[in-house]
């Protein structure tokens, strides 16, 4: 990422930002980042681009929303017929878009703004927002508001630490060793009852699942 980000400049800004707001998590937020910290001018000597703070911050942005705007869409206009095509394939079901209207027909201002502010959870929040058919004009205000922080958060950290940026981030990546094993564990363990769920609901809306109810209303 920071390769790229160094070579493409803000081009590669744009599109990590776009790619990971549309709903694939591809960890924008190094990219961000390390913009801010190509914009201390402390890291990189030889590199083609200047960067600004300022600039990189609007970039993020931008590519942010637009990426968000898509994967609305596509959860707005996919709807429930999405679920029923590839639900299976992200162990997605109809319980789960009924939690998600509910929830964001009382708070989905609050949800989209804070969403934001989560790693892996923000890539998702749109197609969520989407699904729950949220109102276009509250989602993008929240969702400006919630990037701009977002944004402005990460490539000001990046600037601040300058020259320490390769220091800080290999300091990170030791502990980030111990992170990944639990992440794994905690994905092992979502994903076998996110299974179980996902099973045990077309099993009840099958026709020997109909035929049992039946019976044991009778």
């Amino acid at each position: 990422m920071e390769h790229f980000l160094a070579t493409w400049g803000y081009v590669a800004l744009f599109a990590a930002t776009f790619i990971s707001a549309m709903g694939l998590p591809i960890g924008s937020e190094i990219v961000i980042a390390y913009g801010g910290a190509l914009a201390s001018g402390q890291v990189l000597t030889d590199t083609s681009h200047h960067f600004s703070l300022w600039a990189v911050i609007l970039v993020a942005v931008v590519g942010e929303v637009c990426g968000s705007a898509v994967g609305y869409a596509i959860g707005y206009y996919g709807g429930r017929p999405l679920v029923d095509r590839f639900g299976r394939y992200v162990l997605l079901t109809h319980k789960d878009l009924d939690r998600a209207e509910a929830w964001f027909d009382g708070k989905g201002e609050s949800v989209v703004l804070f969403a934001r502010l989560i790693p892996l959870v923000r890539s998702f929040i749109s197609l969520a927002a989407g699904l729950a058919e949220m109102a276009r004009t509250k989602f993008f205000v929240f969702t400006v508001i919630g990037c701009a922080i977002w944004c402005s958060a990460l490539a000001s950290i990046g600037y601040s630490l300058g020259a320490s940026w390769h220091k800080v981030v290999k300091d990170f990546s030791y502990a980030g060793y111990v992170a990944v094993v639990l992440v794994v564990l905690a994905i092992v363990v979502v994903f076998w009852h996110r299974l179980s769920t996902l099973r045990a609901e077309r099993a009840a809306h099958s026709p020997a699942g109909r035929r049992a109810r039946a019976e044991k209303a009778d």
